[in-house]
């Protein structure tokens, strides 16, 4: 067995810590000076970097205003009716599905686990219990969900 000292052991998660503050800062940077900017003499026109062409007039684009800038124009208005019903769907899927994924990290655990281990037997029955009272907590949720909003119909 190995021992590493606590400084390389947490050497990873310190560059994935900088990597993750980093990325979203040097996005954020690359994007204010490589986007398109109003031209101070003349704010109807638009200069860029990487696009020699873009240097034209865009007053006489009357898109730009509109809900999509870009396509063929809208039809009717924005406004619809949604249903309800969809977003129960929504939220019984996510809750299913972070459910499901701590049931496959479960099942991960138990696939690396030691067979001539004599505690075995015990952490396999604690872990059946485990995943049974999970699964009847989230179909329990499942259950006041449609008590609460009748039957969702497609």
């Amino acid at each position: 067995m190995v021992v590493e000292s606590v400084p390389t052991a947490y050497l990873g998660l310190a560059i994935m810590t900088v990597v993750g503050i980093g990325f979203p800062f040097g996005a954020f940077l690359l994007s204010k000076f490589l986007r398109p900017t109003p031209d101070p003499n003349n704010p109807n026109k638009l200069r860029s970097l990487l696009l020699d062409g873009l240097e034209s007039d865009h007053t006489l684009h009357s898109r730009g205003d509109s809900t999509y800038e870009c396509g063929s124009d809208p039809v009717g208005d924005a406004m619809i009716d949604f249903h309800f019903q969809y977003y129960w769907y929504a939220i019984i899927f996510l809750v299913f599905d972070i459910a499901f994924m701590f049931l496959a990290f479960g099942g991960l655990l138990s696939i690396h686990s030691e067979p001539g281990d004599p505690n075995t037997i015990e952490l396999a029955l604690g872990g059946v219990v485990t995943v049974t009272i999970f699964l009847a907590l989230m179909g329990l949720g499942v259950w006041h969900a449609f008590r609460k909003r009748g039957r969702i119909y497609i």
